[in-house]
């Protein structure tokens, strides 16, 4: 084969440091917008971002050329630094959450990220992030999971 095609869809779920609730409303779009922006760099496609005061939502395309982790890796430190100039104290949590999601799924996957307020009248960033873990099968200690 001749070239490599690649079609990895990732659900990637990050929170402010101590999941204080920081990111003011009237700066969110604007935030999600820069870290679309952020995100090609490294040759990702950001096909959704959205969030709370507390934590983002991504639903990227991999490239498959560079890791997750750099990838992340980037997209925190740029937006921190962008983000940390408006909001006095800023700080990304360590860590992110990353889950495959089938092509199947990705439209009710861009739906739920467009959709966190609306989620979130009913529960918590915890709850919302427990529940992902839960629904992939990943085996954590709820004692260290949320830092």
């Amino acid at each position: 084969m001749g070239h490599s095609y690649i079609n990895v869809l990732v659900h990637i779920v990050f929170s402010t440091k101590g999941r204080r609730k920081i990111i003011p409303v009237e700066k969110q779009e604007e935030l999600w917008k820069y870290i679309t922006g952020i995100a090609r760099n490294p040759g990702v496609n950001a096909i959704a971002v959205g969030g709370m005061p507390d934590h983002i939502h991504m639903l990227i395309a991999e490239s498959g050329t560079v890791p997750i982790s750099t990838v992340l890796q980037k997209i925190k430190g740029s937006s921190s630094k962008w983000l940390g100039t408006q909001v006095r104290g800023f700080a990304w949590q360590e860590g992110f959450g990353a889950f495959g999601v089938s092509a199947s799924h990705r439209d009710k996957v861009i739906a739920y990220i467009h959709n966190q307020p609306e989620h979130h009248k009913k529960r918590t960033f915890e709850e919302e992030f427990l529940a992902l873990l839960k629904a992939v099968g990943v085996d954590y200690d709820p004692r260290y999971v949320l830092g």
